[in-house]
């Protein structure tokens, strides 16, 4: 509220160079104290952070969605986590370049891996609603695409791409029941 406010004129101000840095400290700060606007700026954070904390033990659909947001988040950890298992989740690389060459690089499958799960899910959705299966919508909301048990992260891989795909066509979708040359390699 008033301290957001607050916040974003002293933001724009020292962003056009209308303040400097030293002249906001100096006036939020004397030696080791903090000044008595300072002061009073901590108390209207706090009074917004107790009406959210309010609004969030009030309100069922809020801590729902905050619930789903952070399963969702630890959903791309563990994710990424399988993916970057080969170094047990660490950095190999000494020079900062290197690190944001192999973050990138993690970034860039972890989003591939979305994007696949997602057209084969969409693919699955339609062809069970094609056939008669009752989908429904909140049902398939709450699918996610950062599953991995279907993905060979170790041992040999395939290389071989059906002609369906070089014309730009999804490959046929397997049945779970029926063991597949995919099962066997896995």
């Amino acid at each position: 509220m008033f301290f957001g406010f607050f916040g974003r004129i002293i933001a724009g101000s020292l962003k056009l160079g209308k303040v400097p840095a030293t002249g906001i400290m100096r006036t939020l700060q004397v030696g080791d104290r903090s000044t008595s606007l300072a002061l009073a700026l901590a108390e209207f954070g706090r009074i917004d952070k107790t009406i959210h904390a309010l609004t969030y033990i009030d309100d069922e659909k809020k801590r729902r969605a905050t619930l789903l947001q952070l399963n969702m988040g630890e959903g791309r950890h563990n994710l990424a986590r399988e993916v970057f298992h080969g170094k047990r989740g660490e950095l190999y690389q000494a020079y900062r370049e290197g690190q944001e060459d192999q973050l990138g690089a993690l970034g860039l499958v972890l989003n591939i891996i979305v994007l696949w799960n997602t057209i084969y899910m969409n693919a699955a959705v339609e062809k069970l609603r094609e056939e008669g299966f009752p989908v429904r919508d909140e049902d398939v909301e709450r699918l996610s695409p950062l599953g991995f048990e279907h993905i060979n992260m170790l041992g040999h891989y395939s290389f071989y791409v059906p002609e369906t795909v070089i014309r730009g066509q999804l490959r046929d979708l397997r049945n779970p029941g029926v063991a597949s040359l995919h099962s066997l390699f896995r």
